[in-house]
């Protein structure tokens, strides 16, 4: 029986979504509805909503700059752990190419931060 390792797993995943869908299919029931301006407004962080032009409008390069450093970030983390756990089976090798893949996410990071990315004036 090769199945029976992933029953828990199946089981976990399956209970899961149900209560997914509940929680979503029962909410309008049991929720309350009363609505005003307020919570029909976008909210922006307690901000006032700016004006938006007709047809949307460009965003920021601040934002897309934002994403970008979020994901070279999120790249050096997964890179770190594996090592992080087979640091002892690669020796000087391992340490060497860990040591040039984190002094590029440095440089990086450093030209963002030169670059003004990281004020949000």
């Amino acid at each position: 029986m090769t199945l029976n390792p992933y029953v828990p797993i199946v089981g976990l995943l399956i209970l899961g979504m149900l209560f997914a869908l509940f929680s979503v299919g029962i909410a309008p029931i049991v929720g309350p509805k009363r609505y005003n301006r307020a919570k029909l407004d976008a909210y922006e962080c307690g901000i006032e909503p700016a004006p938006q032009p007709i047809g949307g409008g460009r965003f920021p390069v601040r934002f897309y700059l934002t994403a970008m450093l979020f994901i070279i970030f999120d790249i050096e983390t997964i890179f770190l752990y594996p090592w992080a756990v087979s640091f002892g089976s690669l020796g000087v090798f391992g340490f060497v190419e860990m040591v040039l893949f984190i002094v590029t996410v440095f440089i990086a990071y450093t030209y963002v931060w030169r670059r003004g990315g990281l004020n949000w004036d």
